[in-house]
């Protein structure tokens, strides 16, 4: 490992609850061991018969908006120490391009199950960024609301 390296952790961020918990995983894990948050959020425009969308659309720029404000909402003032990607395409390509492209040591992904027999399944991104992810993956789930 390169002495220069900083550990590296990509986070995907999609504004649900699980993922979320998966930003606020990474970012505590990564201030454990040193190092830094890629938080990527992805936005995609299916091509549907060559047809375009009307009026001034700027995906990436209302992604980017939408970015920081889940980032801002998860954690506050620890929002300042996450660095902010905004990819085109797949989610689970495009958090796997954004790790290789970050050499990261750790992606975290949230998982959104939804209790039961289906909770223990993965959703498709999850387990397509488990299955082809170079580096080890971390699927954090959303904490159960408590019962009063």
């Amino acid at each position: 490992m390169n002495s220069e390296h900083q550990y590296a952790v990509v986070v995907g961020v999609d504004g649900s609850p699980s993922a979320d918990a998966a930003l606020r995983w990474a970012v505590w894990h990564a201030g454990l061991v040193g190092g830094s948050v890629t938080a990527v959020m992805v936005w995609d425009m299916p091509m549907i018969y060559n047809w375009e969308p009307p009026g001034d659309q700027n995906f990436a720029r209302q992604t980017a908006t939408e970015l920081h404000r889940v980032i801002n909402e998860a954690l506050g003032d620890a929002a300042a120490a996450v660095h902010m990607e905004v990819a085109q395409g797949h989610p689970a390509g495009a958090l796997l391009d954004a790790a290789k492209d970050a050499a990261a040591d750790l992606i975290a992904v949230g998982n959104r199950g939804y209790g039961g027999f289906t909770g223990a399944l993965l959703g498709s991104v999850t387990q397509h960024v488990v299955h082809h992810a170079s580096c080890p993956v971390v699927v954090v789930r959303q904490p159960e609301e408590k019962k009063s």
